[in-house]
Formats: structure tokens, sequence, C-alpha cells
């Protein structure tokens, strides 16, 4: 019963409170007891979430708790008048309020904030406290996505008092984390606070605002998994195409395969990203990789025609049988039989063609000796066996020279797949790189 007549009897010295308070009051004025003085407003933010950072929009949605702290000249009472009644707690519409704002607000509707109570203090301290959902405007420099780190500015200031008027200051010197709910896709680096006094073009009075710096790192591994090592794996298949033998006529179409992937990846990267001027870093590997496909495919071509060069085609040049043959066949590793084939069969093939090229004029020497009607029987069976022997002799000169651009062009491939080979791993390197 005791327990019950002291709240009734605070609920009594509280409605009395009030009443006594507000008698006279009204919110639409600074309460201050000289209109010279200045009311000082004591600003702490404190982060809760960060609910969206829209890059393409260039908008960060946070939740924000933020409080809000001044002395107001007419709402301070004795506690002993009140049975030792010290705070009290009304609706804040009630009091004056500061008229603190974002700046950088990007909201369209302006009413992200609750309407909370204040606590009054008997000596006149107003705290109010009040969780918002911001949406402000942040640039954003995607020149290093997905390793990137950004820093978004939150400015808070009065609208239309100045700083002789009313003035801000900072309860810490960061904004509180203590309650941060983590991000999956930003790491909070820090968020400290600094006030500013601006000098603005139109007036010539200060204006004083108080600026968080939200400290933002990009947690890298979604992009990594899902962006950039299926972009490696497929790229890697590019200089495969070497590998592929030239009669299958897959080789080209392999290099457009890889090429339209890649491209698939560009378009997803693009869809997320601002339209800037500012290329990001998975972007440039993504047109660099796109590039050496491109002439991976190219040079594909070129080599297919070399490939299959004709009995018409002219023999390989000097300097291409010695830098090409013999050096860059070396240093690809390729010891093909059939080099040394060709060198037996055309050392062995020679001498038998010489043969029966000397064969029909062994013959004609045999056949001197015996009259000239046998002699003129034999001459279209000599020039026969000439126009034989010196058709197997182009013929055979012909298929050296298919075979020596064949090794040519192979050469080439072997070549261009490890050159390949090594810009794709020291790309992939420099772009993993980024992430330790």
């Amino acid at each position: 019963s005791k327990i019950l007549a002291c709240w009734s009897a605070h609920g009594r010295y509280a409605q009395k409170l009030l009443k006594d308070l507000f008698s006279n009051y009204t919110n639409a004025l600074r309460p201050v007891e000289d209109t010279e003085h200045i009311i000082n407003v004591t600003l702490q933010i404190t982060l809760s979430q960060i609910i969206d950072m829209d890059e393409r929009n260039q908008i960060l949605t946070t939740y924000l708790w933020v409080r809000q702290v001044w002395m107001d000249a007419y709402l301070s009472w004795k506690k002993e008048d009140y049975d030792g009644l010290g705070t009290i707690r009304i609706p804040s519409s009630y009091v004056w309020r500061p008229d603190i704002v974002l700046y950088n607000s990007a909201d369209d509707q302006f009413s992200s904030a609750m309407e909370t109570n204040v606590v009054l203090r008997n000596d006149g301290q107003v705290m109010w406290d009040q969780p918002a959902i911001t949406k402000s405007s942040c640039s954003v420099d995607v020149a290093f996505f997905p390793f990137d780190m950004q820093q978004c500015h939150l400015t808070f200031g009065s609208w239309t008092h100045n700083g002789n008027q009313m003035d801000l200051f900072n309860a810490l010197d960061s904004a509180d984390l203590a309650d941060f709910v983590p991000n999956v896709e930003w790491e909070v680096l820090g968020m400290p606070a600094k006030k500013n006094v601006i000098l603005y073009g139109c007036c010539s009075d200060p204006y004083p605002d108080i600026t968080f710096t939200l400290h933002l790192k990009r947690r890298a591994s979604f992009y990594i998994f899902n962006l950039l090592i299926p972009c490696m794996m497929i790229s890697f298949l590019a200089p495969l195409g070497f590998y592929l033998p030239a009669d299958s006529g897959e080789k080209v179409s392999l290099g457009v395969t890889v090429l339209l992937a890649l491209t698939v990846f560009q378009l997803l990267v693009a869809e997320s990203m601002p339209p800037s001027e500012s290329v990001p870093l998975i972007g440039k590997y993504y047109i660099a990789t796109m590039t050496m496909v491109t002439a991976s495919t190219a040079l594909t071509i070129f080599i297919m025609n070399i490939h299959h060069c004709g009995s018409e085609a002219r023999p390989v040049p000097h300097w291409a049988q010695r830098f090409i043959l013999n050096y860059l066949a070396r240093i690809c590793f390729i010891y093909d039989i059939g080099e040394d084939c060709l060198c037996d069969t055309s050392s062995r093939k020679q001498p038998l063609v010489k043969e029966e090229s000397e064969a029909p004029s062994a013959n004609s020497g045999d056949l001197s000796g015996t009259n000239w009607d046998c002699v003129c029987q034999h001459q279209g069976l000599r020039k026969n066996i000439e126009y034989i022997a010196h058709s197997y002799q182009d013929q055979r000169a012909a298929q050296l020279r298919i075979g020596e651009w064949r090794k040519v062009a192979k050469v080439m491939d072997r070549f261009f797949m490890w050159l390949f080979f090594i810009m794709v791993f020291f790309m992939s390197i420099l772009i993993l790189g980024k992430a330790i």
C-alpha cells in the first residue's frame, strides 16, 4: 500500500509539474532567456545497421540512433517542490526541438524519423533519442571493385539557425558502433566525427555542422567465387584453342564460345556499377581477357590458313625454316617424328627418282646397239616414264612443302599457347593480388 501511495504521489506531482512547466511555454521560439544567447546542442550518432548500399544510384541507406541534448531555460524546476521528482518523459512535440537535418539526404519523403519522447531533467536538460532510417548520397568510387573501400559522409546541421543562434558539439570523437549489426557485404572500419563551420555565399553568418565519415570496406568473397574464379577458369580455355588439332574444325568455335561467356559476365558487372568514367578493376580484367581471347581467335584463323596451304603454296622461306622450324620448335618442345621422316624421305627418294630418271638413259644406251626401228618404238615409252618420274618428283616436293607449312602452323600454335597461358596466369595473379 505504501508503494502504491508513493506511485500515486509521484503521478500527481508529475501532472502538476507538467501543468506548471507548460502553462506559459511555447515550442515555437528558442528556449533562451536572452535572444543574444547561443543554445548549445550536443549530437551523438549510433550506427545500428547498414541496410543497403546502392552503387548504381549512389545512395547509402542506414539505420541510426540520433541523440540530441540541449538546455531549455524554461523547463527547469526544483525537485523539492515536486516530491523529489528529477526527470519526466513527455512527447517531443511539446518542447522546442532543434531543426537538425541531414544535409546530404537522398530521401524523397523526409519522413523516415520516428516521433519519440524526450527526457526532461530538473536542471533544464532535454535529451531526445530518435531512431531514424536515413538515405544519404554517397560518392562511390568503383575503380578497385570488388576490392574497393568507400567513404560516405553524413553531414548534420541546423537548417535555419546560424552559429550565432545555435552551436553544435560532438558528444564523442566518432559514432558509437557498439550496437552495430554486421553487414554481409560491407565491413565498417570506423566512423569519425568532425565539426565544420562553413560560410555560405548567401549569408555572412557561420553555419556549424558535424560530419560523420563512414569508412567501408567491401567483403570480396562473394565476387571472387561468383565472378572472378569462373572468369579465370573460362579464360584458361582460350589458350587451349591452340592445342586443338587444326583438322578438328572446332578451334574458332571454342574461341567464340569463350568470348560470349566473358561477355555475359561483363554485362553482369556493368548492371551493378554506376555509369562513370572510372572503369572497375574487374571490368578491366574482363576487357583484357576478352581482348586476349579475340587476339587468340584471330591468330587461330591465321594459323589455320597456314596449316591448310595447298600444293600450290610457295616453299617455306629460309628465315622461317631457321627461326620457326629450328629455334621455336626447340623452345616449344616440339620434336615431331615427321621432321626426321621428311629429311630421310627426301634423301632416300631423290636417288630413287634419279635412278628412275637414269633408267631410260641406260636403256637407251643399250638400245643404241639395236636397229633404229626398235628405238623409235620405245621413244613413246621413254617419254611416258620421264613424265611419270617428273610427276612423282613434283608430287613429293608438294607433299614436302605441305608438311613444312603444317609444321610451321603447329609450332606457331604451340608457341602462342604457352604465351597466352603465361599472360592469363600473370593477369590472374595481378587481380588476386589486390585481394591480399
